[in-house]
């Protein structure tokens, strides 16, 4: 495939972040106007990345990018082809309308600034998702759209409900990337390419892994959490916590499709296995059930489009696994045309609820000559969203049907499951393009009226976009379906479905569908309260599933610390060991992977092997010292000798720095140890000491093992080599020892500075913490030193010191 550069696509990329930081300072200076100078940057973006439609339309893609660690293959690179464009139009067009209309949505708001730029922020972390070449960049981009959905959803602070959505979006769809991470690391040590406009290329390399079902559940584990499916899906509703244009955009072209992007992404290279084609449309059916029986049973506007938004995502998702020769096309059909019709339904729910201050559907009516250019968006974009012509969205449920219909059973269980979803999603339509606004007029808080041209801007281009996409189906289909899905199904796919339908199965599944939703339509009050008892009957749900997780991590996690962080020294030095001996020898152990072939000396000189005599009658002296002062200078001779081998075997600056090391430990612990209360004998159970004694041993057979097992090896003198050699050249220092201290390990050094220093001030505190009314420490008690100044004494108020 040709392939052409492009270098100014990373000051696209760049644009929604730079308007976000100014952002605050437009705002507050020209008020709700500023949204038309912030709209530049995101209409700026559109208009560069509409420039690439032709080259991509003709089969090329654009590419670019800057090497940033080239030894691990790490980069900062772009890749644009039909799907990425595609998602980058929307991304960077509806973006523009949102924010125009969270110009009007939030005039007068003394945080608007602030919201817009959240906005911006938003974009620029989606738009970098969707372009984004290698790995580190999708991973850092994806991430950073949980953060800024964070900010969004959890805007009104003051207000529980927003915090708790924010929350739960958080962790869901954080969770989520972080278990795509490990699943783009399989992917990496699978295939050895981390750009994805390489993986496209591998073939059959991740197909034919063993590891190719694991690194496939974990990339699931990213999108379903992010796409919102069953069971991860209860956190998107509640995002309809954030302010109306947050939901616009969260569920026409931003976050809830970046799961599906993934899929569509990895389609290529990870599809058309038993595996994908059974776990993709099984959740995807489910959710699309799911999510459009629980959208007939809200009131609420936003509520009603968000679940229809969860059925629309589990429809994406089915028919992106599905295995028939047009369910890509579908797929491609269907994302285009929910985009459109959703981002116009919400901003005109959210107009109304602006204009005539509620949401709740049994309130409302007769709002269409009140407001007639938003109930002209309103039809416009619930007519496609219905599946009706001359509307985009007639177009896609055609093909999803002609992709679907089939004699086999599979066929016929998700073609079923396709008619009662569009049939359900048909009467949400319905209800919030066409119900409000006809019939009497209701009582509302506020005396509706059309509002400012920046709420209706939005949603009436949205919905005259679908219509002209329809209208003019071939060229639509040739600059952004038929690339798109060619780029999804990885060969050249050419869309030509318009608004003449053929006659076959399609159009009587589809309208069976339209009658389906017609008769449900009619009796929406009583569906709702059969939806709405056979939910409270089961009495169970993923929302409160959440919740109890939360809670029981908390128990957890609280256990854990009152075990861990019990305040006592002995504990903490006692798990720290216990970790070291684990590591040291479990994992040795497990992996096979001890000393075998040990080198030992041959000769051994007399002196030696006396100053290692003299090391063990050292550790003997300490463990039978009866006093302290004694055990502390014993303790001191296991230095000293230590500091002699270095001597010895020509280490004269070593050894210096270990005398003088093991000079002042002595010192300093004799005076700490005079001036502590500490117990005059060793307290400590037989129990106790057989664990501390054998945690010793095994830290020290541990240590002993790996010493060891390093230096049986062939010893690689390459670093030794580079030191002396560069030493003087580059450090300017004839003493090898001191360079590598001071300037190759500076940094090293600093930090066993700042060690020594808080272990000063941490001696400082304990020689201060005196208990009150005490009198100074008496002579030195006897052995065990280190963990009877670990364990606090009391005090007669029964406080612990």
């Amino acid at each position: 495939m040709p392939e052409m550069t492009s270098d100014m696509t990373w000051v696209a990329m760049l644009l929604p972040f730079a308007a976000a930081v100014l952002a605050p300072w437009i705002v507050s200076r020209l008020g709700a106007n500023g949204a038309w100078v912030l709209a530049l940057a995101p209409a700026l973006a559109f208009a560069h990345f509409a420039g690439f439609l032709p080259e991509i339309a003709n089969g090329e893609r654009v590419t670019g990018g800057y090497a940033w660690v080239p030894s691990l293959n790490l980069s900062f690179s772009w890749f644009v082809d039909g799907l990425s464009l595609t998602f980058a139009l929307l991304i960077t067009g509806i973006g523009t309308l949102i924010v125009l209309y969270a110009g009007g949505y939030m005039k007068g708001h003394p945080q608007q600034g602030r919201f817009i730029g959240f906005i911006l922020l938003f974009m620029g972390a989606m738009l970098g998702l969707v372009v984004s070449d290698s790995f580190l960049m999708l991973f850092v981009f994806w991430e950073l759209t949980s953060i800024t959905s964070f900010l969004l959803i959890g805007f009104d602070h003051t207000r529980e409900a927003s915090r708790r959505a924010a929350l739960q979006a958080l962790v869901v769809t954080g969770g989520g990337g972080l278990i795509l991470l490990a699943g783009m690391i399989f992917i990496w040590n699978i295939t050895g390419v981390s750009q994805l406009s390489l993986l496209l290329s591998t073939g059959d390399a991740l197909r034919e892994s063993p590891f190719y079902l694991a690194a496939l559940l974990l990339v699931l584990g990213g999108a379903f959490t992010k796409s919102a499916q069953f069971p991860f899906h209860f956190w998107l509703p509640n995002a309809m916590e954030a302010p109306t244009p947050v939901s616009a955009y969260l569920h026409s072209a931003t976050m809830v499709k970046a799961g599906v992007y993934l899929l569509m992404r990895l389609n290529p290279v990870m599809g058309e296995t038993p595996a994908w084609e059974i776990l993709l449309p099984f959740f995807g059916g489910i959710t699309l059930i799911v999510g459009s029986v629980l959208a007939v049973r809200q009131t609420d506007l936003k509520l009603m489009l968000a679940y229809t938004t969860v059925a629309s995502l589990g429809l994406l998702v089915m028919l992106t696994g599905f295995d028939t020769e047009h369910a890509v096309e579908a797929a491609v059909l269907y994302l285009v045309a929910h985009s459109l019709f959703k981002g116009a339904l919400f901003m005109v729910a959210g107009a109304i609820d602006h204009e005539a201050g509620t949401r709740d559907i049994t309130r409302l009516g007769g709002l269409g000559k009140l407001m007639p250019i938003t109930f002209a968006a309103a039809l416009l974009a619930g007519v496609s969203m219905a599946g009706l012509p001359p509307l985009f969205g007639f177009l896609a449920k055609e093909e999803i049907y002609y992709a679907l219909a089939g004699s086999d059973p599979r066929a016929i269980l998700f073609t079923a499951v396709a008619v009662i979803g569009n049939a359900l999603m048909f009467v949400i339509a319905f209800a919030v393009g066409l119900k409000p606004f006809i019939g009497k007029e209701g009582p509302t808080p506020k005396h509706a009226h059309e509002g400012p041209v920046l709420l209706w801007i939005g949603p009436l281009t949205l919905a005259l976009l679908s219509l002209g996409g329809a209208l003019f189906s071939g060229l639509a289909h040739r600059f952004i379906s038929s690339p798109m899905a060619s780029a999804v199904d990885g060969e050249a796919q050419s869309v030509t479905i318009g608004l003449i339908p053929s006659l076959g199965a399609a159009l009587a599944l589809s309208v069976l569908t339209v009658l389906i939703g017609l008769v449900l339509y009619l009796g929406l009050e009583r569906l709702r309260a059969s939806v709405d008892r056979l939910v409270t009957g089961l009495g169970i749900s993923p929302d409160r599933g959440f919740d109890h997780f939360i809670a029981g991590l908390v128990r957890f996690s609280t256990a854990v610390t009152r075990l861990v962080q019990n305040g006592r020294l002995e504990t903490y030095i006692t798990l720290s060991f216990v970790f070291i001996a684990a590591v040291l020898l479990v994992t040795p152990i497990v992996f096979d992977e001890l000393p075998r072939d040990l080198v030992l000396p041959r000769d051994v000189d007399l002196h030696e092997m006396a100053i290692l005599v003299i090391a063990v009658i050292g550790v003997i002296a300490v463990l039978t010292a009866k006093d302290r002062l004694t055990a502390i200078v014993c303790l001191g001779i296991q230095g000293f000798a230590v500091a002699v081998i270095f001597l010895l075997y020509g280490a004269p600056d070593l050894s210096f720095t270990q005398f003088m090391v093991e000079t002042l430990s002595v010192i300093i612990l004799a005076l700490v140890m005079t001036r502590l209360r500490l117990s005059l004998s060793d307290h400590r159970p037989m129990a106790a000491r057989l664990f501390d004694g054998s945690l010793a041993i095994a830290c020290g057979l541990g240590f002993g093992l790996m010493l060891a097992a390093s230096t049986s090896g062939p010893f690689d003198g390459s670093l030794s080599a580079f030191f002396a050699e560069h030493s003087k050249i580059i450090a300017h220092g004839a003493n090898v020892v001191n360079v590598i201290i001071v300037d190759f390990r500076g940094v090293d050094t600093l930090g066993e500075i700042g060690v020594v220093m808080v272990t000063g001030l941490s001696i400082l505190a304990l020689i201060r913490i005196r208990v009150a009314g005490a009198p100074a420490a008496p002579a030195m008690a006897p052995t065990n030193a280190s963990a009877e100044v670990a364990r606090p004494s009391k005090t007669k108020g029964g406080k612990r010191s």
